[in-house]
This record gives structure tokens, C-alpha cells and sequence, in this order.
């Protein structure tokens, strides 16, 4: 639910992601009267939410005064599920990460023990930080397979064996404080996410996540569209036209997924005779100019960008992110470029920037974070009084 303009959620939203950091910023982007900014931006100082700082002199009138969330309010934990890996981190209350690791994770393992793993990572990474940094107040997750929403859990995945209906913030529950809120998603949605809060100039932004599978995340008007069950930009399971039929998890066949995903690539090679073992190996080939890994590359990125062209020509977005590990070889992003240029007519694509992500590896847990913050702060009361 979106917050008031000018209702105390709505000021602290704009003072934490930096858009306003003054009583008559927030007066100006809310439409609240001075009045009444003036008023709730008390509450909040007394609350201890915000603090207000006398900046230095710059005249002979009275100094400026500038808003911010206080120091020490808490913090929130991201978590990036990966099927060999998680990334962990952990970030202050406005988004900034303050440490991040690297852990290897078998997603195969099932939920308790992966969880395990990583909140008993978020622990170490938080003592490091030490008593200053507050305490934890939230868990964003993303996970590789489709979520519903508003439930949260993981719903039908292909490669999270042991996972499908799982309730993963209830199983996280135990190993955090009492009263941490806990977000689950689907990873391509909290990337999405998580390139719009880094460079939020786009306020129209697809997100493809290309790696070991395929995943899409959209973000429309600054706002994350998880449609109504939560499994909007799920392109995974679309039909390529003219695709060779193989044999696809949901049981079709011909699927994005099954066609030009990383795994089905790696696949392709190895039947071919050519040992790779993952699409780590896949691209360090590629790097070195094999004919058939570079072929085949440039035609999953004309294949995704195929099913991207019909979104980018709904949606038309101001920026097409290309992440994941298929996103570093330039075969597959030119694949992709082709397609979609090729495929929306010039009213749509003219402006359109298609990018390789700014964020890399980070954009999920930037995204995590800041759902998790979100949840957080859409709860002021309880924060208050954890505060307390």
C-alpha cells in the first residue's frame, strides 16, 4: 500500500532514498502544507526516526537545517540465493551496504539448511559492525524461481529442488530477532529493484536476468509490478517461435528457458562433444572466440530478445537492463540488441537505452535491501518502539 503524500511513511520514504533532505523539500514533493511537514517532522525527531542537523552558515540569514534518518536506527539484511551460491550482505537504514560475502550454498539442500547458512552469515556480518550500527530490523531474500505474492512462497520452481511451497520467511523467522520483518522475491524482481534505486533517472525499467536460467523483473512509474499473483515478467516459460522442441520443466516444449538459458546452452555444447561444465566455462570460451560457444550465444540473445521486443512494445520502458552471467558475453547482448531493435518499430525503441546492468552482482542485494527497508518503514510505530 502506498503512503499518504505528507503522511509521516511518506516523508521518512523521501528523507532515506535521498530526495529530500529539508522541511520545504518535503513541503514542495508531498504538497503537504509547512504546517503540517513542520509538525510530523517533530513527531519524528522526537520519536527518533529523524534527526535534524544545523548546517554551516552560508550568509547573514539563519543556518540550514538538513534532514536525515538517525544514525544507529537499525539495519537490514539481503540475501541473493543463487544455485551454487549466496550472496549476503548486510545495509544501513538508507540502502548504503555496509559489508557483503560471498558464501558457497547447495539451493538443492532444501530450505532450512540454505537458510541456515546464510542468516548465520548476516549474524557474523553484523557483529563486525558493531553495536552502533542498531539493530537487525528486517530480511530481504531473493530467491531463483517464481514467488506469490502476497504470501511469499516459493511457487513451481525448476531449479530449487525441495522448495516448491515453501513459506521461506516463516522458515527464516527463527534464526532473526523477534519483530524482523522478512521479504521474499523472485531474484530478477529485486534486481530490477535494485538498478532502479541505483540510478532511479529511468522511471520506466525492464530487468532481464540472463544466467543458468531466465528471469525478467519490471519496474513502471519507480514502482516494482509484480502483477496479481506476483509472477508478472516471468518470460521463462514463453513459447520461441520456430525454437527446435526441447523437452521444457513445465512440461511443454520450445520454452525461453529450455532454448537459450545458460544451463541449456552448457547442455548443447556438452551433447556436441564440447566439455563445459557450467556457463562459467561456457564464457570463458566464448572469451576466447570459439566459433560454436560465440554462435550460439548471439542466437539465445535474438531468441530472448525476440520475447523481450513483445514487452518492450506493452511496456515501453525508458531502459532495458541485461544482467546475469549470459549478459557478460557481447554475442548474447548483440543478440538481444538485434531482436529488439529489430522487432519494436521506432516510436517505441527511440530513446530506449539497452544496457548491460550498472550494478552487477550488487543490484540484488541493493534490491533485497531496499525491499526489506521498505516493509520496515511502512511500519513506523514498530520501529519506533524497537527503537525504544
Amino acid at each position: 500500500m502506498t503512503a499518504r503524500p505528507g503522511s509521516p511513511t511518506s516523508l521518512v520514504a523521501l528523507v532515506r532514498t535521498g530526495a529530500a533532505v529539508s522541511r520545504a523539500e518535503l513541503a514542495r514533493l508531498t504538497g503537504a502544507s509547512p504546517t503540517t511537514v513542520a509538525a510530523r517532522v517533530e513527531e519524528l525527531v522526537r520519536d527518533g526516526v529523524l534527526v535534524e542537523e544545523v548546517g554551516p552558515a552560508t550568509g547573514s540569514g539563519r543556518p540550514p537545517r538538513r534532514l536525515a534518518l538517525r544514525a544507529g536506527l537499525g539495519v537490514v539484511g539481503a540475501v541473493g540465493l543463487g544455485e551454487r551460491h549466496a550472496d549476503c550482505a548486510v545495509l544501513d537504514a538508507t540502502g548504503a551496504v555496509l559489508a557483503e560475502r560471498r558464501v558457497p550454498v547447495q539451493v538443492g539442500d532444501g530450505p532450512e539448511a540454505v537458510l541456515a547458512v546464510v542468516t548465520g552469515v548476516l549474524d557474523e556480518l553484523l557483529a563486525a559492525q558493531g553495536a552502533d550500527a542498531g539493530p537487525l530490523l528486517g530480511l530481504g531474500l531473493g530467491v531463483p524461481g517464481p514467488v506469490s505474492h502476497p504470501q511469499g512462497t516459493v511457487t513451481s520452481p525448476a531449479r530449487m529442488p525441495g522448495w516448491n511451497g515453501a513459506d521461506v520467511a516463516a522458515l527464516a523467522r527463527p534464526h532473526l530477532p523477534p519483530g524482523a520483518v522478512v521479504v521474499v522475491d523472485n531474484d530478477a524482481n529485486l534486481m530490477a529493484l535494485g538498478e532502479h534505486a541505483s540510478d532511479p533517472t529511468a522511471a520506466h525499467l525492464l530487468l532481464v536476468k540472463a544466467g543458468a536460467g531466465i528471469g525478467c523483473g519490471m519496474v513502471v512509474d519507480g514502482v516494482l509490478q509484480r502483477g496479481a499473483r506476483g509472477f508478472a515478467g516471468d518470460i521463462s516459460h514463453v513459447t520461441v517461435p520456430d525454437a527446435e522442441p526441447v523437452p521444457c520443466s513445465c512440461g511443454r516444449v520450445g520454452c525461453l528457458d529450455a532454448v537459450a538459458s545458460g544451463a541449456a546452452l552448457a547442455q548443447r555444447l556438452r551433447e556436441d562433444g564440447v566439455p563445459v561444465d557450467g556457463v562459467d566455462a561456457m564464457l570463458d570460451l566464448a572469451r576466447d572466440a570459439h566459433p560454436q560457444t560465440t554462435g550460439l550465444l548471439r542466437e539465445a540473445g535474438y531468441r530472448t530478445g525476440t520475447v523481450l521486443a513483445t514487452i518492450v512494445n506493452l511496456v515501453n520502458p525508458d531502459r532495458l537492463v541485461l544482467a546475469g552471467w549470459l549478459s557478460q558475453a557481447e554475442a548474447f547482448v548483440a543478440g538481444v540488441r538485434s531482436a529488439v531493435y529489430a522487432q519494436s518499430p521506432p516510436l517505441v525503441t527511440d530513446g530506449l537505452e539497452v544496457v548491460v546492468g550498472r550494478t552487477g552482482p550488487r543490484a540484488g542485494l541493493i534490491g533485497a535491501g531496499r525491499s526489506a527497508l521498505d516493509a520496515v518503514f511502512a511500519d513506523l510505530p514498530r520501529l519506533v518502539a524497537a527503537g525504544r
